[in-house]
């Protein structure tokens, strides 16, 4: 890296020592900036990278809440707010037991860019809690929601944060959430927070947004070779959410997906995924991916694996973070795949993004090919402005020409710093230049 980037990355470092995911985050951006940084001199002179890295405002407090037997039960809450130059802070919330400081602002860092790419006005922003709602009773959720968003309530609002779900938030948690904050606030400001119910504002087509959002990314970026998913073979890690309408959309353009996966396994199905059956499972019966290998004679499980040493021509990942690394990265080249395209947030590991340019995969980061989700959102957040509800092929007819924005917009800005088909350079420039400018433009704060 550049000695001006090389000396922000060791002070980062220096200040978030055991945040690995952090680090990770900001290395891959930083590394990807030389260029623009060295054409344009005031983004130095102004300290953008050393801003621009540091999170405007990191939030720690305690959840305490009662159990169905009446124990009293403390977790950590989290909001990291990290930049709102362009709008007011947007991210999800995350409850999972693994999450912590370091994980909340590794999405936030990333958040900042992915909103960028979407054009919508929205800063970024991340929090959650190391809660697990899986296991707990709806009247236990809804007593650590209601105790989470006691405290959080004071730190948003409709131009100031509006959080939305992620991993282990869903339409109920959203809920509960919401019932808590109108109670405090005495005021039903809609826009607050997305995800939403449909029967109180929420929008058509954002349950499917991330999901869909990443197979349109990845359907342009082979639109560039004159090819499609038409006749492919695609493997898909996860089962949850976006994972689900990943495999329905890539489905409905003619690709034949043979994979899902949870934490205890992973399914190869040589006949497609069963998709009624795999969302019976995992939604209805709240089983896991084994029940579907169980009920479907065409596919086989395999405990304690992952997907990807299953061949195949495209890999979605749509888990978590770091889910693909060196080795699973040189078993998916072995197999043949030619495009890579991240449905989660940073899922796949440096080593396995330098081992797809090696290999000439071409390969999309999360903050471009799963902005559909964030996008989707501010879609929300129009709506409820204007107290409307649009139609879901209107909702996803803006889906598509975003997700195609942003594809055309990281390709072209590869090709002008001179690394054409570089989507991560094409992401990361495109998404800091348009945060940078804006803090260039409102002075140093």
């Amino acid at each position: 890296m550049d000695q001006r980037i090389e000396r922000v990355y060791e002070t980062v470092v220096t200040r978030n020592p055991v945040e690995p995911e952090f680090l990770q985050a900001v290395r891959e951006v930083l590394e990807s900036l030389e260029p623009v940084i060295a054409s344009r001199p005031e983004y130095s002179d102004m300290a953008i990278l050393e801003r621009i890295v540091e999170p405007e405002r990191q939030i720690i407090f305690r959840v305490p809440w009662v159990d169905d037997e009446g124990h009293v039960r403390v977790n950590r809450g989290f909001r990291v707010q990290f930049n709102s130059a362009l709008g007011p802070y947007k991210g999800g919330l995350r409850f999972h037991p693994s999450v912590n400081l370091g994980i909340i602002k590794f999405l936030g860092f990333e958040q900042v860019f992915k909103n960028a790419l979407t054009g919508q006005g929205i800063g970024g922003g991340k929090g959650g809690s190391d809660f697990d709602p899986h296991g707990k009773s709806d009247m236990e959720v809804m007593r650590f929601c209601q105790s989470f968003m006691t405290e959080l309530h004071r730190h948003i609002g409709l131009n100031t944060d509006v959080p939305a779900g992620d991993i282990g938030v869903g339409g109920r948690e959203i809920g509960f959430l919401f019932g808590q904050y109108k109670r405090i606030q005495n005021s039903f400001d809609a826009g607050v927070l997305t995800g939403k119910s449909l029967s109180w504002g929420g929008s058509l087509a954002r349950p499917e947004a991330t999901g869909y959002g990443t197979v349109r990314f990845a359907q342009s970026m082979l639109g560039t070779e004159g090819d499609s998913l038409e006749g492919k073979t695609v493997i898909v890690s996860g089962s949850g959410n976006v994972a689900t309408f990943a495999i329905e959309r890539a489905q409905a353009y003619g690709a034949t997906v043979v994979s899902c996966s949870d934490s205890s396994g992973a399914v190869y199905d040589s006949a497609g995924i069963d998709l009624e059956l795999l969302r019976q499972i995992k939604e209805v019966d709240r089983g896991r991916v084994a029940d579907y290998a169980a009920l479907r004679p065409t596919a086989q499980y395999h405990s304690g694996k992952n997907v990807w040493s299953i061949p195949a021509d495209v890999a979605l990942p749509c888990a978590t973070q770091n889910e693909i690394n060196d080795h699973d990265a040189a078993r998916l080249i072995g197999n043949g795949v030619k495009l890579v395209a991240e449905g989660a947030n940073m899922p796949s590991t440096p080593e396995a993004i330098e081992a797809y340019r090696e290999a000439g995969v071409k390969y999309a980061p999360g903050k471009a090919s799963n902005a559909g989700g964030v996008a989707t959102s501010a879609l929300e957040m129009q709506q409820n402005s204007a107290r409307q509800q649009w139609s879901f092929e209107d909702v996803c007819a803006k889906l598509d020409a975003i997700m195609i924005d942003i594809h055309d917009t990281c390709l072209a800005t590869a090709e002008n710093f001179g690394h054409p088909g570089d989507y991560v350079l094409g992401a990361n420039v495109s998404g800091f230049q348009r945060v940078a400018d804006a803090m260039l433009e409102q002075g140093v704060n």
